[in-house]
């Protein structure tokens, strides 16, 4: 599988692009952060020009196809590919961030690790009703943040249209988190 059927109707050029590039550049990085885990680690894309254009193009076209009037970031990778592909599809973006970075007035969801809890923030006037808003991220793993992300941004009052990631893990199943939103990545791995 190489994208969400929801996502992309059929393969476009920009998709293709993006799917060689995470094939080639992508590096895996046995035992980190712990051992037994296999690392994705998207750098050598990010540190491309090339390839970055491409996953940002294919990203791009998910927003404007989804007709969406801001993309979401989530932190800290999704933030280096949110801010392109909103400048790409001329939309805003939010960032989200993790508790404590963000003045003012914020938004907040608490949600299970698993060991112990996160919180996510969006500053309080980040959406408004009617906001039609993609998230964006590197990886989707286990699911529990790209969820703790669309129950913020829903109770803020923004409809959110779908999570696109560099990458789908897909053994560990993170997409039945997200009940029916649409996960659209580039590359399922």
């Amino acid at each position: 599988m190489t994208a969400a059927a929801e996502c992309f109707s059929e393969p476009t050029p920009a998709l293709n692009a993006a799917q060689d590039v995470l094939r080639r550049l992508t590096r895996d990085v046995a035992n980190f952060p712990v051992p037994g885990v296999l690392f994705k680690d998207i750098v050598p894309v990010l540190g491309d020009a090339d390839g970055l254009g491409a996953v940002v193009a294919a990203l791009a076209e998910l927003a404007l196809a989804g007709n969406v009037t801001k993309v979401a970031g989530i932190e800290a990778r999704g933030f280096l590919l949110a801010a392109p592909v909103a400048v790409a599809a001329g939309v805003g973006v939010v960032p989200i961030r993790k508790a404590g970075k963000l003045p003012g007035q914020t938004h907040r969801v608490d949600y299970a690790l698993e060991y112990g809890t996160a919180t996510l923030e969006i500053q309080g006037d980040a959406v408004s009703s009617g906001d039609r808003i993609l998230v964006i991220d590197d990886v989707l793993a286990t699911g529990g943040t790209a969820r703790a992300a669309r129950d913020l941004l829903s109770a803020a009052g923004a409809a959110v249209t779908g999570l696109a990631v560099l990458l789908e893990l897909e053994a560990l199943g993170g997409r039945a988190q997200l009940g029916s939103l649409p996960v659209c990545p580039l590359l399922v791995v």
